[in-house]
């Protein structure tokens, strides 16, 4: 592949070199078994939670509906970014095109939109849930959770294609090396060797009504929900409301810390070892996680998973 050439002639690069997670050859040997263990745990936790909601019509529910499209996208999720990781840490560098580049980065951006209008999605639901139980049927009909879940999706892929053809049409001059592990918006913004005040204004717009905005949905859906609980006369009663909204709870928590840390911001980010390791927690320790705190610890998951595996026992 043609390398790029000095600044002064303005030759557009060919190819990115992702630099990984990390340099050091003494320690790549460990971290990729440990990422490689990582990621096909990913997917057989999340293919698990996905099989059992769709073969288990009592989890035919609008919170289930939700966690399966969770489920989808985390499997969706960790397959964009591990891939360059492990290629990373298996081999010296790893040397992307320019189109797989973008290609990656417009499925990143489409993942993470679409997680956080999922995210305050099911927020909302816990919200209908607890403060309108007797028009929960209606609210949260089949329709409207299809409708929920297919905006999600939807929003995610618009803001991406705004977002990957303004970060597409920079000219990159050389230097072509990222200091990532996959290619994101705020590395290849340094790389530019042209003016990203407008890429980066709407990397900014889209930060404040993407990442802003579906947390804004959550917290006053989680403050309405605070609101009744507290008005509830029984003790039991307000913990097993509140225990129904702790799991999504902390899986807010990690997921907006990072992501806002990263994206919420219009400048170029310089601590890119900081961001490596954020990037980790949300791109693949969240979507570990997230079918234990979400599902595995919930009855009626475990009540399905028990029969399944009595049925392939028998």
């Amino acid at each position: 592949m043609e390398r790029p050439l000095e600044l002064g002639n303005m030759t557009r690069v060919q190819e990115f070199v992702l630099l990984g997670l990390s340099t050091q050859p003494d320690i790549k040997g460990v971290l990729f078994a440990v990422f490689l263990m990582l990621y096909v745990l990913t997917l057989l936790e999340n293919t698990l939670i996905i099989y059992l909601i769709c073969t288990h019509s009592e989890l035919h529910k609008p919170m289930y509906c939700f966690l399966g499209n969770l489920s989808c996208l985390e499997m969706c999720y960790v397959s964009v970014t591990m891939p360059s990781l492990l290629v990373g840490l298996w081999t010296e560098l790893c040397h992307v095109p320019f189109t797989a580049c973008m290609t990656q980065l417009f499925f990143f951006i489409s993942l993470i939109c679409t997680e956080c209008t999922l995210l305050a999605s099911m927020a909302y639901d816990r919200y209908v849930a607890i403060c309108c139980p007797l028009h929960y049927p209606l609210l949260m009909r089949p329709q409207v959770c299809l409708g929920l879940a297919m905006s999600s999706w939807l929003s995610g892929l618009l803001v991406s294609v705004v977002k990957t053809l303004c970060i597409a049409s920079l000219s990159y001059c050389g230097p072509n090396v990222i200091n990532h592990f996959f290619c994101d918006v705020s590395p290849l913004l340094n790389l530019s060797c042209t003016h990203v005040a407008l890429t980066e204004l709407v990397d900014f717009i889209s930060a404040i009504v993407v990442l802003w905005g579906s947390l804004l949905v959550a917290i006053a859906s989680y403050m309405a929900i605070g609101r009744a609980v507290l008005c509830m006369s029984s003790a039991t009663v307000r913990y097993k409301a509140f225990s129904t909204c702790t799991s999504h709870l902390v899986v807010l928590g990690i997921f907006y810390s990072a992501t806002i840390f990263i994206y919420a911001r219009p400048s170029r980010i310089e601590a890119m070892d900081l961001n490596k390791v954020l990037s980790v927690i949300y791109t693949v320790v969240t979507p570990m996680c997230n079918p234990v705190i979400y599902c595995l610890r919930n009855k009626e998951v475990q009540a399905a998973l028990h029969r399944t595996l009595h049925w392939s026992r028998d």
